[in-house]
């Protein structure tokens, strides 16, 4: 069976400051330009039998950079729909609710065209994805790549393996940032976690 390989988007001036960026729609920074670029050997070095991106601008230019241009868009590999703390920090949100965890207690409501996800919700979609991957990595020896956001991968990485989505907690990943999830003795692991161009 091939690998499912993860690449979070570059860094964007939202995440730089840990704002929660879920369906607003920001660019690289520079800095986040240089990541993707720098990820571009490693992907080249990859078998790849499929690619997909998240319709959000952040991780279709991250797409493009990394050498996948041609990465076909999936609408659910967007980020976790923040809903009322779209652009807030977690610091912001432990003011008014001091044991607020994103992982466990979901977000407040939003506006009727984001009304917010709960960890459940995310997961759903998560094993959309993941059904949708299954044929092409079933009994092949080229992967698939991913390249989406922060939150929603780690979800997607929990339910890979098993875990409810909450225990996507578990599971830090950095901006810019490699991830291969392959299989041993037939059940899927963690192979590689956090990947840059040096390591």
């Amino acid at each position: 069976m091939g690998d499912l390989f993860l690449v979070r988007h570059g860094e964007t001036e939202w995440s730089r400051s840990g704002r929660h960026t879920g369906s607003t729609d920001v660019p690289l920074t520079d800095h986040g330009r240089e990541q993707a670029r720098g990820l571009a050997p490693l992907i080249r070095s990859l078998p790849l039998g499929a690619a997909y991106v998240s319709p959000l601008r952040r991780a279709r230019e991250t797409a493009e950079l990394i050498g996948v241009p041609d990465a076909k868009v999936d609408a659910d590999l967007r980020e976790w729909d923040y809903g009322g703390y779209e652009g807030v920090t977690t610091v912001e949100i432990q003011r008014e609710r001091p044991a607020w965890f994103l992982f466990t207690d979901g977000v407040a409501p939003g506006p009727p065209d984001h009304p917010g996800e709960t960890p459940e919700q995310v997961g759903e979609r998560a094993d959309r994805v993941l059904a949708g991957v299954e044929t092409a990595l079933a009994g092949a020896e080229k992967g698939v790549l991913l390249v989406a956001h922060g939150h929603f991968l780690r979800v997607l990485t929990a339910r890979r393996l098993g875990l409810p989505a909450h225990d996507g907690a578990l599971f830090q990943l950095e901006t810019g940032t490699l991830c291969r999830l392959g299989t041993e003795h037939g059940r899927p692991v963690v192979a590689g976690w956090n990947i840059r161009p040096n390591d």
